[in-house]
């Protein structure tokens, strides 16, 4: 749970980063994803505030799949590259269908996925709890 909550904050930060360095918005891609629930007609304001628990929902999701997944060496780049491979999916298939997303700048949301999955990667112990480590 902890390296889901980690990486759900800090996995924004290379979009932020790109939007604040472009001139774009930097809640784009908040925005984007609180459209998931509330569709593009809803008020900036909702859609910002609808997407904090969307975004927490998916991240944990897809944490604890990736926790699962990961062997025991190279968690973090491992993780790395399952973040790649939900991006594919949460960019190329899900994300088709909702024009805020497919508006995205791709390279900066396939780096959010990235940090995402190394950040799972290396905070996650593979399954083992933290008593059996000593």
């Amino acid at each position: 749970m902890r390296a889901a909550v980690v990486a759900a904050v800090v996995s924004g930060a290379p979009s932020t980063a790109y939007s604040l360095a472009a001139g774009r918005d930097p809640l784009e891609a908040t925005k984007a994803a609180g459209t998931l629930v509330l569709g593009e007609d809803a008020p900036p304001w909702a859609v910002v505030l609808a997407a904090a628990p969307v975004h927490f929902a998916i991240s944990l999701f897809w944490a604890a799949i990736l926790e699962r997944a990961l062997p025991a060496r190279n968690r973090a780049a491992l993780g790395a590259a399952g973040g790649l491979a939900i991006a594919a999916f949460d960019l190329g298939v899900i994300g088709r269908r909702y024009p805020a997303i497919r508006r995205l700048p791709l390279l900066p949301q396939l780096a959010d996925h990235a940090v995402f999955g190394a950040v799972v990667g290396a905070l996650s112990g593979g399954g083992r709890s933290r008593s059996s480590r000593s």
